[in-house]
């Protein structure tokens, strides 16, 4: 009987503490169902494909992709404490992705969706922020996430902005240089600051293989993720981005914090801001 007292006591400590700490974060469990808590999850509610209580629906259940249904979730999946999305942007939105005529789903593996990893690495031993853009690639044995493209703040002031070259007064190669042997590439190579002058217009710079070659070298070293947020351009005409947020109550996990309806224009003006070009 001691032995058996023995055990019991430290478990009920354990089972307290556990049940503290669950209250500590959780009123109810009104707020996990609530929240969107994965990524997949995100897709499933946009899409309508899973119940109130997070049990999916499936092709062959009634309710897979309720109208209905999706419009409760797709009320909720928005961050609202962001004031520049309206009801009015919010209600359109919502009407245009679940039009009965037109229906519009996001796809996993649909592409024009991509990841924005805000990263620390050391970098000449000081710890900087790093942006890794990454994207689901096929692959024999399926897809993976591979990444695309890079932003880093020490890359970008290396190099002159090729526009405002332009306002600055040009500075080029003679269309004759060939016959002296383009002799006169010294000019080219007197300054630093003025290298761009010489290269061609559509030139831009390749952040990623400077990255790899830094990393290579050991002059990067990764410390840890900060941030994740997932831009989408699957609905035409629009573009939304969704974030996690880490709070209490009905209005948390993963959510959409920013919406705007975008041109065809504008969609290539966003993308280009995006990736810092």
């Amino acid at each position: 009987m001691k032995h058996i007292l023995l055990f019991f006591f430290p478990l009920l400590f354990v089972l307290s503490l556990q049940g503290q700490i669950v209250k500590d974060f959780i009123d109810d469990e009104s707020d996990l169902y609530a929240a969107t808590k994965q990524v997949n999850q995100f897709f499933r509610r946009f899409n309508g494909e899973e119940d109130t209580r997070g049990v999916r629906y499936y092709p062959e259940d009634k309710m897979f992709r309720n109208a209905g249904l999706r419009k409760t979730y797709l009320e909720n999946l928005f961050d609202n404490e962001n004031p520049f999305i309206t009801p009015a942007l919010k209600e359109s939105f919502i009407g245009y992705v679940t039009n009965p005529r037109q229906p519009v789903y996001i796809d996993f593996h649909g592409g024009s969706w991509f990841a924005e990893v805000t990263t620390t690495f050391s970098f000449h031993g000081a710890e900087r922020y790093l942006t890794l853009f990454l994207q689901l690639e096929k692959d024999t044995i399926g897809s993976k996430w591979v990444i695309t493209n890079v932003f880093f703040e020490p890359f970008a002031k290396v190099f002159a902005d090729q526009d405002s070259l332009r306002t600055t007064g040009q500075k080029f190669l003679h269309p004759m240089s060939h016959e002296l042997d383009f002799m006169n590439l010294v000019r080219a190579f007197e300054q630093k600051e003025s290298l761009e002058h010489y290269v061609a217009w559509k030139y831009h710079p390749d952040y990623l293989t400077l990255f790899i070659y830094e990393y290579k070298r050991g002059n990067l070293v990764f410390k840890t993720v900060s941030r994740v947020k997932f831009h989408f351009f699957q609905a035409d005409g629009w573009y939304f981005e969704i974030g996690e947020f880490n709070r209490r109550g009905y209005n948390t996990g993963w959510l959409i914090s920013n919406l705007m309806k975008i041109s065809p224009e504008e969609k290539d003006i966003l993308m280009k801001y995006i990736y810092h070009e």
